[in-house]
């Protein structure tokens, strides 16, 4: 009998994945708590092998607030955040005894994400995996999408579900959906303009959509999209692009704020801390020096060491914006304003190149590719899988006001 398939639509580098087991550098079953679904922790009860059955007695516990179907209980991580259940050669003895059958629905899937968009399913991958951070970052030609069939028995849970044509999505952005999504990417993968100008050119885009949703004018936004693609052809906006101030001061304020909340929140991730020490380094942040000490060397390091290596490299930034934008389903939004969802997007871009230019400040004349898939990989695990850290960083945006089109420009730009 023939197996029935279904058609996915995924990012040409998912094809490519395979997890790299115990030769990975950054395990993902450490740094952050791994739910077990209901299907699999009856499997877990029902367990004879006499190796396992004590140990997923011992360190799988029923959650007994909220449980759900999906998330019905979770392994009690070690001291160190690390799964109980790795064995020797930091492996899941689970899959090892058990196989692959008794995996939970997360750690079968993870770092894969799937949504659906009508009737449309829709795969792709976390970058907190390095093994994807490689393959959707280093692809100078950029990121591409197929369509592929797979097996109806592989399991997809579904991490968000878009009906654009429900009657709710007339009163919102969605019903705009897939033309506002392929709008973005094609603005984001427009070589003839530097990433930061894509962004602000973006940013104004979607300061419009805003005010055609709060005037109830949905129909102006196809005629904004066509605007836009016409004024990004003919280079209209580049005399306006060209003269956007350049202001370290939000970034400094981003740093402390980054400062505060690695010492309130607790960061499990070596490899993050490793990061960040190394930006701190690399402007030498210290408590005795002053802001605009600081941010001298902020912008020295930007212009010695980062500016020359990821101007020929911008590529890496533009397909981690692109993997933002497809598996968050950017720009849905459960609520009118757009442009939130806009602001997200600049403040894991800025957060990034905040980042880089402070390691770049350290390593100098060695900054290469390994420090970058290093921090976007650590800093998705440690940031991107934290709404409260997110959500702490918006926060302060907008407690000072830099929440403007005006400011997110600044903020964008070096």
């Amino acid at each position: 009998m023939t197996e029935k398939k279904r058609i996915v639509l995924v990012p040409a580098y998912l094809e490519k994945f395979s997890c790299i087991g115990s030769d990975c550098e950054d395990t993902c079953c450490i740094g952050w708590n791994v739910d077990i679904d209901r299907k699999t922790y009856k499997k877990y009860n029902n367990v004879s092998d006499k190796e396992m059955k004590p140990l997923l007695s011992k360190h799988i516990k029923r959650k007994r607030s909220n449980p759900s179907e999906i998330s019905y209980a979770e392994i009690a991580m070690k001291s160190d955040a690390s799964c109980p259940l790795l064995n020797e050669d930091k492996l899941c003895s689970i899959q090892k005894t058990l196989g692959e059958d008794y995996l939970s629905v997360v750690c079968s899937t993870y770092p894969r994400i799937s949504n659906q968009v009508n009737e449309t399913l829709e795969k792709s991958a976390t970058l907190s995996c390095p093994e994807v951070a490689r393959l959707a970052l280093l692809n100078p030609e950029g990121i591409q999408f197929n369509q592929i069939e797979e097996s109806i028995n592989v399991r997809i849970p579904l991490k968000k579900l878009l009906n654009t044509t429900h009657e709710k999505a007339l009163y919102r952005i969605d019903e705009h959906f897939w033309d506002l999504r392929i709008f973005t990417i094609q603005v984001l993968q427009n070589r003839n303009y530097s990433i930061a100008h894509r962004l602000v050119v973006l940013g104004m885009f979607y300061q419009k959509v805003q005010g055609f949703l709060s005037e109830g004018h949905f129909n102006d936004i196809a005629n904004q999209i066509s605007t836009y693609n016409s004024l990004l052809e003919d280079g209209s906006f580049r005399e306006g692009l060209a003269g956007i101030p350049t202001s370290s001061t939000i970034q400094m304020q981003l740093l402390k704020a980054l400062a505060d909340i690695r010492v309130s929140h607790g960061v499990q991730s070596s490899r993050y801390l490793e990061c960040f020490n190394e930006l701190l380094d690399g402007i030498q942040y210290t408590k005795g020096s002053t802001v605009e000490e600081i941010t001298e060397r902020y912008q020295l390091a930007y212009k010695e060491y980062y500016a020359p290596f990821m101007t020929p490299n911008e590529y890496i930034l533009e397909n981690y914006l692109v993997n933002y934008v497809y598996k968050n389903l950017f720009p849905s939004s459960s609520n009118t304003d757009i442009f939130d969802s806009y602001i997200l997007l600049v403040v894991h871009y800025s957060l990034i190149k905040l980042h880089l230019i402070g390691m770049a400040g350290h390593h100098k004349e060695n900054f290469e590719v390994d420090h970058v898939i290093k921090l976007i990989q650590s800093f998705a695990k440690t940031v991107e899988h934290n709404s409260l850290y997110l959500r702490e960083i918006i926060e302060l945006l907008k407690k000072n006001n830099y929440s403007s089109m005006a400011y997110m420009a600044i903020l964008i730009n070096n």
